[in-house]
């Protein structure tokens, strides 16, 4: 494992972004990107390895997540995380890859759009399209907003909410990892560590089935010109092959992987395949 250190971005909105960067400084670069409610932990085996391969992983804590400032106007829009890793992306030596789950992969393409496809070098969309099923948005976004204001009383509470809401994955052994997602309040209870706006704010396009939400991440995906890997979870509560198929007409020079055996969290399920798949790509590029 190459050596890890912490770094802040300060934006010119004066937005606070903190990222772990993984390895030296080189002209190979890459943005990991979480989803919605996640932290730049969930990237910690991945972006290691990266590392390890010569590149300069940088895992990033999106606005209002983690150890990130929380947006002092609430607005969590994509056009806000994009503006944000453009940004980021801005302070790499050579105009980064980037690979976003979910939430972040939407603000990657949104990023493409606004910077006319010179944020990124290369774009890896992880379980998400412009198109998807709006059941599974909605499910993310009631887990999300489960135990929102009263939080949990220990993190065995907490750990036992997301093994009802991922059933397939097997408990930790430790609870050290889902400690970085929770924050400890003053009254003694442990919260997600996320900003509570970004569920009940003013925002109104996050992954669902508005449909001028939809247009605007079609649009996004059909102005991408670099190359482009979408990576879906055979088992996605989120994107059908259907939705895949649909997204590889939009970008035809997109390549395709389908893991077996994972959901939409792939990194998390089966985090040695999806690596390796990455790697694969963006090393032949």
């Amino acid at each position: 494992m190459d050596f890890k250190t912490e770094k802040r971005y300060t934006t010119a909105e004066n937005q606070t972004i903190v990222a772990d960067v993984w390895g030296q400084s080189t002209n190979k670069s890459v943005i990991f990107a979480h989803g919605g409610g996640q932290t730049r932990h969930a990237w910690k085996n991945t972006a290691s390895i990266f590392a390890d391969a010569g590149w300069q992983s940088i895992t990033v804590d999106l606005r209002g997540h983690g150890d990130s400032d929380w947006a002092a106007d609430g607005d969590y829009s994509m056009e806000k995380f994009a503006e944000d890793l453009i940004y980021v992306a801005s302070q790499c030596e050579q105009p980064p890859a980037i690979v976003g789950a979910s939430l972040g992969g939407l603000s990657a393409l949104v990023a493409q759009r606004l910077s006319d496809n010179k944020a990124f070098s290369a774009v890896v969309l992880v379980d998400i399209v412009p198109n998807m099923k709006p059941n599974g948005a909605q499910k993310i976004l009631a887990f999300m907003g489960d135990n929102l204001e009263e939080g949990f009383a220990t993190l065995e509470e907490a750990s036992e909410s997301i093994a009802a809401y991922l059933p397939h994955r097997p408990k930790p052994k430790s609870l050290d990892g889902l400690r970085k997602n929770l924050r400890l309040g003053e009254d003694g209870r442990y919260r997600w560590h996320w900003d509570p706006k970004f569920i009940l704010g003013k925002t109104s396009d996050r992954p669902s089935s508005d449909v001028e939400h939809r247009r605007k991440m079609v649009d996004s995906a059909k102005n991408l010109t670099v190359p482009t890997l979408l990576v879906r979870g055979q088992m996605s509560e989120l994107v059908s092959e259907q939705q895949a198929e649909e997204f590889l007409e939009m970008v035809p020079h997109a390549k395709y992987v389908n893991v077996e055996k994972a959901h939409h969290m792939v990194a998390g399920d089966k985090n040695d395949i999806f690596t390796s798949a990455v790697v694969e790509f963006l090393s032949n590029l």
